[in-house]
C-alpha cells in the first residue's frame, strides 16, 4: 500500500533530506514551503504546497490534504536566541505559533484520518536543547520542550490505533540554520559579550555537526518502526550525553553544556 507523507519545511535542510528519503522508500510525498515558487532545489516526486505556520488560514487550507496523510513530519520552525529579559513579546508569540501551535494544529487535522485507518506516524522535530538547555536560547528551548510534551502525552491516546507520536531530537546539525536564526539583544545589553561568545560557539558546533541526511535517516527509522520510541536523538554524541545525564548530577551536566558553548557558568 502506498503511504502518503507530508513534510513541513521541505525546501531545505532536514525537511529536504527527509522528503528525498521518503520518495526513495516509495512514499507519496507532499512537501511544504512558505513560497514553493522560490524553491531552487526541488526533489523529483515531491508535490510542493504552500504553508505559512504563522497563519491560521494557511494551515486551515491544508485540512483536506491532511485528512489523507499517513505520516506527518513537523519539521519547519524558527531558531531564536536572546537574553530572556530582552526577548520581545511579539517575537515570542510568533516563535510559539510557528514552533508549537502550528505543528500541533497540523497534527490535530491529520490524526482523525490516521485513527480511522488505524495507522499513522506523527514526527515532531525537536532539539537536544530541550533536554540540555542553554543560556540565551530559553525561548527556543521552551518551544522544543513544548512540542515534545505534546507528542509524549498524546502518544498514549493514539497508540491503541497504531498511530504513534514521536519526537526526533537533533543535536548540532550542519544545515545552515545559523544563517537564519533570529536574534534579539539590546545595543547596551549587559549580556552582549557572553551572548556573542555563545553564538560564535553555536555556529562553530553547527558547522561541524552531523548532516541533514543522517537526521533524515533517523526520522525514517522512527516512521518504519512497528512501535516507534518516544524519542530518537541524533548527533552531538547523543548516546553518550544522554547516558551521562542519567547518572551525573544535574549541575555537572549543565556545566558541560555551557562549556561546550564557551560560557563561563
Amino acid at each position: 500500500m502506498e503511504r502518503t507523507a507530508l513534510v513541513t519545511g521541505a525546501s531545505s535542510g532536514i525537511g529536504l533530506a527527509t522528503a528525498s528519503a521518503l520518495v526513495k522508500k516509495g512514499f507519496r510525498v507532499i512537501g511544504t514551503s512558505r513560497d514553493p515558487a522560490s524553491i531552487t532545489t526541488k526533489v523529483a516526486g515531491v508535490d510542493y504546497v504552500a504553508l505559512d505556520l504563522a497563519s491560521d488560514e494557511s494551515i486551515a487550507a491544508l485540512a483536506g490534504t491532511l485528512q489523507g496523510v499517513d505520516v506527518l513530519v513537523n519539521n519547519a520552525g524558527e531558531s531564536q536566541s536572546g537574553p530572556l529579559e530582552e526577548l520581545p513579546m511579539d517575537a515570542l508569540r510568533r516563535l510559539f505559533q510557528v514552533n508549537v501551535l502550528g505543528p500541533v494544529r497540523l497534527a490535530q487535522l491529520a490524526l482523525p484520518g490516521m485513527r480511522e485507518r488505524r495507522y499513522g506516524r506523527v514526527i515532531m522535530i525537536g532539539s537536544m536543547l530541550a533536554s540540555f538547555p542553554l543560556a540565551y536560547r530559553s525561548s527556543y528551548v521552551a518551544s522544543k520542550a513544548a512540542i515534545k510534551g505534546f507528542a509524549t502525552g498524546a502518544r498514549h491516546e493514539y497508540s491503541p490505533y497504531d498511530v504513534w507520536l514521536t519526537t526526533v531530537e537533533p543535536g548540532s546539525i550542519n544545515t545552515g540554520i545559523s544563517e537564519r536564526r533570529t536574534k534579539y539583544i539590546a545595543a547596551d545589553s549587559p549580556h552582549r559579550a557572553e551572548f556573542e561568545r555563545m553564538l560564535t560557539a553555536l555556529d562553530r558546533n553547527e558547522k561541524a555537526g552531523t548532516s541533514a541526511e543522517r537526521v533524515a535517516a533517523t526520522i525514517l527509522t522512527a516512521i518504519e518502526a512497528r512501535k516507534p520510541k518516544q524519542r530518537y536523538a541524533v548527533g552531538s554524541n547523543a548516546p553518550l550525553v544522554f547516558a551521562l545525564r542519567r547518572v551525573a548530577p544535574a549541575g555537572l551536566v549543565e556545566k558541560i553544556t555551557h562549556r561546550k558553548h564557551d560560557l563561563s557558568r
